[in-house]
């Protein structure tokens, strides 16, 4: 079975972020850059699959500029067969619905058992991208997954997944896309043997015209959502003071604190 992996670069999450200049991104200067956490979990469940009926191939696709690189070396010290990245400066500025346009078309060329990829990306948190990978591609998907279970026929899996108040489980044919939620398993470190098989392999690059994809309907002028403004959040205040004394009294004051001097009710 070919499984392919979607995965993204994101900025890592420990660090403090500028929004630049233009108010409408946020500055990548000096920035460090990962594997968005979620996609760990999806490359993870790709290479448990793989190591579970002992063949397939696990290849990871991430469409971005050349940096994105260092997240798929990542992905192959984890253990992953293949990587490619889908970069040209027409894709820049693609939203999430265009992004999943993209790696449909790419997919389209392909053979494909399976579709793993993060239930969102930490940077955007749109959570868009694999919903709508499925319908481009025109196969099942079912979100925010926490168990997968293949048929040993691996014509169909079931997937778990919690809802409010307990779990549903869903079974569907294959090929489909599955989204990985926190907990499908524990993501294994890159080795140092992998790290350095991974230095050695090529990462296949392919163009929007290798995929036929017509340049009005990638980038920003297809997008469908554009970012107007990034704001700081509001510095929180500190409290007022402690409130001493019995219940009675501490109610009485505090009231009287948000009434007269805070002004809230």
């Amino acid at each position: 079975m070919n499984i392919f992996v979607c995965i993204k670069q994101v900025p890592e999450t420990s660090q403090s972020v500028k929004i630049d200049p233009e108010g409408t991104a946020i500055s990548l200067d000096g920035l460090e850059f990962v594997i968005n956490p979620f996609d760990e979990y999806a490359i993870e469940e790709a290479l448990r699959i793989k190591e579970r009926f002992h063949e397939g191939k696990v290849t990871l696709v991430t469409m971005g500029p050349e940096r994105c690189q260092k997240a798929l070396r990542s992905g192959l010290a984890m253990g992953a067969d293949d990587a490619v990245q889908l970069s040209d400066p027409l894709f820049d500025g693609s939203d999430p619905l265009t992004t999943a346009r993209i790696l449909a078309a790419f997919l389209k060329t392909q053979e494909f058992g399976l579709v793993l990829a993060g239930k969102q990306a930490v940077d955007d948190d749109s959570s868009m991208v694999p919903q709508a990978l499925a319908e481009y591609l025109g196969v099942p998907h079912v979100c925010t997954v926490k168990k997968l279970e293949l048929a040993d026929d691996k014509k169909s899996a079931t997937a778990h997944r919690e809802i409010d108040g307990g779990t549903e489980v869903v079974t569907c044919r294959l090929p489909a896309v599955f989204s990985a939620e926190k907990g499908l398993n524990e993501p294994r470190y890159e080795s140092l043997k992998g790290k350095m098989a991974a230095k050695k392999k090529q990462i296949r690059s392919v163009s929007a015209a290798e995929l036929g994809l017509d340049p009005a309907k990638v980038g920003p002028r297809a997008a469908t959502v554009k970012v107007c403004k990034l704001s700081y959040p509001e510095v929180k205040q500190g409290g007022v003071r402690m409130i001493e004394g019995d219940l009675a009294g501490q109610v009485a004051e505090t009231t009287k604190i948000l009434r007269e001097g805070l002004k809230v009710i």
